[in-house]
Formats: structure tokens, C-alpha cells, sequence
């Protein structure tokens, strides 16, 4: 009798043991606190205030894991109005917690407060925070790093150790005097001074020995790299001497690996990479510098940073990457190319296969009348030949609680004016017009966009950004879109999964996505220079039918305009 007590005893014990063991985790509450302060940062041997969060630069790194709420409570201490964006997190019926200013809440007054909550569902990766407001996200970022839910492996070898890379860029200026003097002008404000690696340019550049950073590896082990582009205005090149890279994942979304000298990243992109040490010790330098095919002025410095194996000394002079030229367009389009999701059973690529609404939008520069301005008139940017004004209260209030004359969504399907979009240059505006005008979609539809580049002043490349929401690149090509020849060509199996995706120079990119997230949605060139020239939109997502598709209601401490 007693042994049978033991051995029933013995069972509830291990049952009760796999129970606990493989019941499924449950949501936890992530809390963060951000200070938004002036803090006195030195680098090139310039001292200057700048907007920081909680001091840093850059800021700190929010760590969650799939399935967790997230709750940050911004309190504003700095001179400046402010908003935060969450970039990439999709923000399941609660665009009140995505953050850009004027678009789906009033920025955050000076003295004031305002929380930032949302659930991290179907996500897991590298994603970023930014300043949505000016050009303070010169200053105001920092990293969002998903992780699996447990028991839930990387899809790619584990990795010994895991790096948040974040490319940046520095003014030793004031960086909202620059832009300001700029607009005075009618002309582009000042390039930066220096790119940056998590916030240091390097020992190229004066006054940077302790501005440098640097990260230890031992030889034969693998490390993942979550590099982050959170500079405003340039595309970037970026790679370790003498190492491969893997690349695995792009926007928190899990790639088919393979593997590259250097990668291309835009401004709102992350890619992870895993990098084996298997190199002869040494100190190698990890660089980063810009991409850009059209003559056109840039910040044309290489920032570096150190990957420096165990144990050797810091007197060995690090070795420089062999980066792609400045203006290498066949690499870039080539890597490009290479990026495919995983589409994997556990990972599929639900690419939609049939169209409810085509999109076609044209990117032009232009030039407006400005009497004061150096040259008469002033820069300007436009989608469809329409400049897009930023509204004095917030688009997604106004949808909500249906207040008139804010926003119309009369913005057209395809450009009021057809024409050779990439071919000899034009200087005509093409009668471009201003307002703040919207595209109404309907619920659970599925949409093509085609955003096309054209010469309208000149040929450039756009990374755009869509908020809300991932889409899938179907397709992409220079020139034209030939809408007879160019969809037979889409990859509609294992296309990549993004949330921002480059529009290449003198060329088209075609996105699908499945329009089931209401709300009002931004969509907008990643180059702050051409967002402030008003290449920008946003999307109003109809709710639907049921209880769980229609918008949330809004916060109580929601700010006010």
C-alpha cells in the first residue's frame, strides 16, 4: 500500500512537473520610464545640448518578448514639442500609441506626459524607436529588440552573443537652427558632420579616441549583429574587414540567409547578420558610409567602429573594409535582389495573390515660388504632384471622432498628369498642389502600391515607410512600371517582408499588403529632407465588421494640440 502511495505520489509530481514546464508563458507587463532632457554631448571636438531620453545617446534599448504588453510612460522635459514612434510595431487597432506627430496624436507639450501602450503580437526581431516631430530623431532614438517566446529557436545557428548596431549621423551645429536657416533659404540645409556608429563616428575623425566603439569577440564563435539605419537622410553601406556577413532577418522578419561582403541599409531598415570570428586575431574595423548614385551632396565620411578579438592589444592598427564605391548601383540592386522571406511553414509568406485596389504614386522634386529665398524659390517634394500639408490637429482624432475639414480623401489613385516619368529631365512642377489629402481603403482589402521615381529636377532614391503595417516587395526595376509586362515578373512566392523599402534611382517598387489594421496610417519618404518638403500621405483603414476590427478607443491622457 505505502509503495503504491509512493509510486501514485511519484506520477502527480511528474505530471504536475510537464505541466509547468510546457504550459504556454504568459504575457508580462514591460514598464519603461523616458525622460526626454537637453544633455551636453561632446564629439569632433564640439560641445553641444543636445535631445536626449533619460541622458543617452542614443537611447536606451527597450527589451521585450513576443506576446508581452508594453507600457512607456514619455514625460517631455526638453524646449521642443515631442512624439515617439515605435517603428515597425504594428499597432493592432491602437494607432494612439504609434507616434507621429499631427498624424495619429498631438505631440507631447512641453512639461507634460503621455503613455505609450501596446501589445507586441506576431512580431519578434529588431525593430526602433525615433523621434516623430522636426528633425529631433538626429538625436532621439534607440533600439527595440523582440525576443522569441520562450522555448521558440531562431530559425539560424544560436548565436554566442547578440550587438545592437545603430547608424547614425552628428551636426555639430545645432541640428534645428540648420534646418531652419535651410527652409529661410529655400535651399537644402547643411549635410551632416559625421556618421556614427552607436553614437560615436570613430578614430578617423578629430577629438574621437574615446568617441569610438568597440566590440570584444573570441575566435571561433558566431555573434549576431541587429544594425539599425537611424540616420535621417542617407542610405548606407556597411561591413567588418576581412568577415563575412549572414544576413537573417530584415524589419523583425526572418530571411532566407545568405551571405555578403557589405549590406545596403536605408534610413527605417534594420537587418541582422551573423558574423562568424574566424579570422586571424586581430583588431578589424566595422564601417559604415553612404550610398548614393546621383551627384548630389553628402556626408561622405566613413564611420568606424572596432571588432576586436580577445586578448589582442589595442596598439594593433585595426584593417579597413573594402566597402562598395559611393555610387555602386549594381551592388545595391543586386543585394536587393538576394533578400526573400523565409517562407517556411512555421514563417509563411502570405504574399496577397489577388488585387482589390492598384495604386500608382509618382515621387517628384520641385520647385515652388519664394520670393525671399536665394534663388526665388523654394524646395519642394510631392506623391501624385500633390505636397502634402501637415494638419494643426492629429489626422487619427479627426477620423475617430469624425470632426470636418481637417483631412479630405480625395487623393488619387494614380498621378492627374502622365508622362515619361524617368526620362529627360523636367523643371516643370507638373501643376503641383498642396493639402492635406488621404486615401480611404476599405477593410481586409488587398492593395498594390506602385511607387515609381521620376526626373522631375532630378532621379533619386526614396526609402519608403508604411506605418501600421508590413508589406510584401513584389517586384521593383529601373525605369518605368510597364503594367502590361512588369507584374508577369513579380515574385509572388517568398518576396521580402518589410515595413520600409527603397525606391531605386530612376526606378519602380511594387508592395502588396492586406489592409486589416484601422486607423489612419502614414506613409512617407525615410529621408527626413523630402518628409519636410511634404512627400508624405497616409492611408484611412475603414473598420470592419466585427467587435475585433475596429479601432480602440482612445487614452484618456491622449495630448491635446
Amino acid at each position: 500500500m505505502v509503495k503504491l502511495r509512493n509510486v501514485l505520489s511519484l506520477l502527480i509530481f511528474i505530471v504536475l512537473a510537464f505541466c509547468l514546464l510546457f504550459r504556454p508563458s504568459e504575457a508580462a507587463i514591460k514598464t519603461y520610464q523616458f525622460d526626454v532632457q537637453v544633455a551636453n554631448v561632446s564629439r569632433l571636438c564640439h560641445a553641444k545640448p543636445i535631445v536626449t531620453v533619460n541622458g543617452m545617446f542614443p537611447g536606451p534599448t527597450i527589451y521585450v518578448t513576443e506576446g508581452d504588453r508594453v507600457q512607456i510612460n514619455v514625460t517631455n522635459h526638453a524646449q521642443y514639442n515631442m512624439s515617439i514612434h515605435w517603428h515597425g510595431l504594428k499597432q493592432y487597432r491602437n494607432g494612439w500609441a504609434d507616434g507621429p506627430a499631427y498624424i495619429t496624436q498631438c505631440p507631447i507639450q512641453t512639461g507634460n506626459s503621455y503613455l505609450y501602450d501596446f501589445n507586441v503580437t506576431g512580431q519578434r526581431g529588431t525593430l526602433w524607436w525615433h523621434a516623430h516631430i522636426l528633425w529631433l530623431r538626429a538625436t532621439v532614438y534607440g533600439s527595440i529588440v523582440i525576443k522569441p517566446q520562450q522555448g521558440t529557436p531562431f530559425p539560424f545557428p544560436q548565436p554566442e552573443r547578440e550587438e545592437v548596431i545603430l547608424l547614425g549621423e552628428w551636426w555639430n551645429a545645432d541640428v534645428e537652427t540648420v534646418v531652419k536657416q535651410g527652409n529661410m533659404l529655400g535651399l537644402p540645409p547643411n549635410q551632416s558632420d559625421a556618421h556614427t556608429i552607436n553614437g560615436k563616428p570613430g578614430p578617423l575623425f578629430p577629438c574621437s579616441e574615446k568617441h569610438t566603439f568597440a566590440m570584444e569577440v573570441e575566435r571561433g564563435k558566431t555573434y549576431l549583429l541587429r544594425i539599425i539605419n537611424s540616420a535621417l537622410n542617407d542610405e548606407l553601406f556597411f561591413g567588418i574587414a576581412d568577415h563575412d556577413l549572414t544576413v537573417v532577418e530584415i524589419d523583425a522578419v526572418y530571411t532566407k540567409p545568405f551571405t555578403t561582403s557589405a549590406i545596403l541599409i536605408a534610413p527605417g531598415q534594420t537587418t541582422n547578420v551573423l558574423v562568424q570570428a574566424n579570422e586571424i586575431p586581430g583588431r578589424y574595423f566595422m564601417s559604415a558610409k553612404p550610398f548614393i548614385d546621383v551627384p548630389l551632396a553628402v556626408d561622405n565620411k566613413t564611420a568606424t567602429a572596432i571588432f576586436q578579438y580577445k586578448g589582442i592589444p589595442t596598439t594593433i592598427l585595426p584593417k579597413l573594409p573594402q566597402l562598395p564605391a559611393n555610387n555602386d548601383s549594381s551592388f545595391a540592386l543586386g543585394y536587393n535582389r538576394k533578400l526573400k522571406s523565409l517562407n517556411s511553414p512555421k514563417f509563411p509568406a502570405n504574399v496577397p495573390k489577388n488585387v482589390d485596389r492598384h495604386l500608382f504614386y509618382t515621387i517628384g522634386l520641385g520647385m515652388n515660388p519664394c520670393p525671399n529665398c536665394v534663388n526665388g524659390t523654394r524646395l519642394t517634394a510631392s506623391l501624385n504632384n500633390i505636397s502634402f500639408v501637415m494638419p494643426e490637429t492629429a489626422l487619427l482624432q479627426s477620423h475617430y471622432f469624425k470632426n470636418k475639414g481637417v483631412f479630405t480623401t480625395d487623393f488619387p489613385d494614380k498621378p492627374p498628369t502622365p508622362f515619361n516619368y524617368t526620362g529627360a529631365p523636367l523643371t516643370a512642377n507638373l501643376r503641383t498642389s498642396i493639402g492635406t489629402r488621404i486615401s480611404k481603403i476599405k477593410f481586409n482589402s488587398t492593395v498594390e502600391l506602385v511607387l515609381q521615381d521620376t526626373n522631375l529636377l532630378t532621379v533619386e532614391s526614396h526609402p519608403f515607410h508604411l506605418h501600421g503595417y508590413n508589406f510584401f516587395v513584389v517586384g521593383t526595376g529601373i525605369g518605368n512600371f510597364d503594367q502590361k509586362k512588369d507584374p508577369a515578373r513579380y515574385n509572388l512566392v517568398d518576396p521580402p517582408e518589410r515595413n520600409t523599402v527603397g525606391v531605386p534611382t530612376g526606378g519602380w517598387t511594387a508592395i502588396r499588403f492586406r489592409a486589416d489594421n484601422p486607423g489612419v496610417w502614414f506613409l512617407h519618404c525615410h529621408l527626413e529632407l523630402h518628409t519636410g518638403w511634404g512627400l508624405k500621405t497616409a492611408f484611412v483603414v475603414e473598420d470592419g465588421p466585427g467587435k475585433d476590427q475596429t479601432i480602440l478607443p482612445p487614452p484618456k491622457d491622449l495630448p491635446k494640440c
